[in-house]
């Protein structure tokens, strides 16, 4: 879930329509939205689309713990896309793999049947069956800890899962009730990944494993070096073909990205920010699209480090930060402004919303202050604090050369010298954003939490559990580990969001981390390319991604 792209959005081909069960909480979207909304027989065959991303990871299992945003990115252009959301959020089915889905109850837990499409298969002809659901279950539910898993919300739920009428039906039992069953299997692995931890774990280690997928495309290359990978039209593909011949994903830092739209090497750019906006207003043959993203900004204190591990300072930290200023800066020249948000269980559109932070922490440096005081810091003649002998000082680590970014850090820097903390700056490459965050190496550090779908509360574990992979501050206890967990068995999604904003209140409680804002976003595009923009929930249907006839 640990982010800091936003995922191309497109419209759906088609959808089944679900039966059963409560209906999911449904994500309001900005008027102001625009993707060239196109159907596929309006596209034009052939065309290269070429993306510039900030990272062309090495682990490319997209269930892998060590993975980002930019390995989900990649993910559905190699591999079965088997539900994505429309622009309300509402859940569809992939015709191309599942022919239908129910949901019903039995003795109290939820069931649900997927009769998978007979033509379905991975590239080396194994066909995708009930075995390809059972294999990534097993694979990715958590109860084994040599998989090193991502996120194991809704799978830690399931009891079992068996032969339907026959291979090609998968029937999948949970424990009690569960609210986000429609997105559970959103994607799926191949048979030879989950065999073993170690072919989990290391199978898709630069290697885009082309045999292993399924789709309308298909890894052609790999190339870490160059920070490269490329996609070509599947010959194995057994639904409609995809419009584009080739697909470019290049490794760019933000100011180079810029200057590679700008000359016409890559198909789209963020313009986000004042900078980049005026660098591509006036240009000719582009489109700027403005939409919202299901995305949260985060600011994350990592408690295993020593100057941060007590509470008490965790919270003067988060106290003596302006998150209004932070938006400001965010949204400056752009002509739009948002609150802070309060919740990384649901953004501010959704009915489940609730500010969390409400009552448990304000801007207040004077209260900093009482905090720091009282945890035995003290401030010295020039205002900076000690305790020892030792001063009170942390890194933010910032990845790449964004320039929002290094506006932000230099306000945090000032933040934080008024309450007596020095904070200090390290800048690393943009490729090394996975390794930082996997191996812990911030005091401080900012990122984006992307929700993948309307049913975020089922994902509260996987953000502040102890045992989260997205718990990027370390805080947490068992006793609330236990009802983060709770969380997922409710299946009425109104009793959900009461139940999980609770529990989210005392997470928030630990002090470990800090929502700022779900900022709209802005694009710059290439005039005439579909289906692409800034939705929130929206997962990447590659066949539906062209240029218009």
């Amino acid at each position: 879930m640990r982010t800091a792209a936003v995922a191309v959005a497109t419209v759906v081909a088609a959808s089944l329509a679900a039966c059963g069960g409560a209906p999911p909480p449904q994500a309001a979207v900005s008027d102001q939205a625009q993707y060239n909304p196109q159907p596929y027989e309006n596209l034009r065959d052939g065309g290269t689309l070429t993306v510039g991303v900030r990272e062309i990871p090495a682990q490319l299992n997209a269930f892998h713990g060590d993975t980002s945003g930019w390995s989900e990115n990649l993910w559905p252009w190699n591999n079965p896309v088997l539900v994505t959301y429309a622009v309300d959020g509402t859940p569809e089915f992939n015709p191309d793999y599942l022919t239908d889905v129910r949901q019903d109850v039995v003795d109290g837990n939820a069931r649900v049947t997927y009769t998978i499409n007979p033509k379905a298969h991975f590239n080396d002809g194994t066909p995708l069956d009930w075995t390809t659901f059972d294999g990534t279950w097993k694979a990715v539910r958590g109860d084994d800890p040599a998989f090193f898993v991502g996120v194991v919300a809704g799978f830690n739920r399931i009891t079992s899962i068996t032969r339907g009428v026959d291979d090609r039906q998968a029937v999948v039992s949970f424990q009690g009730g569960y609210a986000g069953w429609q997105g559970q299997f959103r994607k799926v692995l191949h048979p030879k990944a989950t065999a073993s931890a170690q072919a989990f774990n290391t199978s898709y280690v630069q290697n885009m494993r082309p045999e292993w997928g399924a789709g309308p495309y298909v890894a052609k290359t790999y190339d870490e070096q160059h920070g490269t990978v490329t996609f070509e039209r599947n010959p194995q593909w057994w639904g409609k073909p995809g419009k584009l011949d080739t697909v470019v994903y290049e490794q760019l830092e933000s100011s180079a990205s810029i200057n590679a739209f700008r000359n016409g090497q890559i198909s789209y750019t963020n313009a986000g920010t004042k900078d980049r906006l005026a660098q591509v207003q006036g240009m000719e043959g582009i489109d700027l699209r403005r939409g919202k993203a299901a995305q949260t900004g985060v600011i994350s204190l990592n408690a295993k480090s020593p100057v941060l591990a007590e509470l008490g300072v965790r919270k003067a930290v988060l106290e003596g930060i302006d998150r209004k200023q932070l938006a400001e800066i965010e949204g400056q020249g752009l002509g739009f402004t948002e609150p802070p948000s309060g919740s990384l269980g649901s953004i501010p559109s959704q009915p489940s919303y609730q500010d969390n932070l409400a009552g448990l922490l304000t801007f207040d440096t004077q209260q900093a202050a009482r905090d720091l005081d009282a945890a035995g810091w003290a401030a010295g003649p020039d205002g900076m604090r000690a305790k020892a002998g030792t001063p009170l000082k942390f890194t933010l680590v910032v990845v790449g050369d964004d320039a929002v970014a290094k506006a932000r850090s230099l306000a945090l820097v000032a933040m934080l010298k008024a309450i007596g903390v020095q904070l200090d700056i390290r800048n690393v490459a943009s490729s090394e954003f996975s390794k930082v965050i996997n191996g812990r190496e911030y005091d401080m550090f900012v990122w984006s939490q992307d929700q993948p779908d309307p049913f975020g509360m089922n994902y509260l574990c996987d953000l502040y559990c102890t045992t989260g992979s997205s718990n990027l501050s370390g805080t947490g206890s068992p006793e609330l580990d236990a009802k983060l967990k709770a969380v997922q068995s409710v299946s009425d999604p109104v009793q959900q969001a009461a139940q999980g904003n609770a529990v989210e209140k005392e997470a928030l409680a630990q002090y470990g981390l800090l929502t700022t804002t779900t900022l709209p976003v802005l694009y710059a595009v290439k005039h005439g390319l579909a289906n692409v923009g800034a939705l929130p929930f929206t997962v990447p249907l590659p066949e539906t991604i062209g240029y218009e006839k």
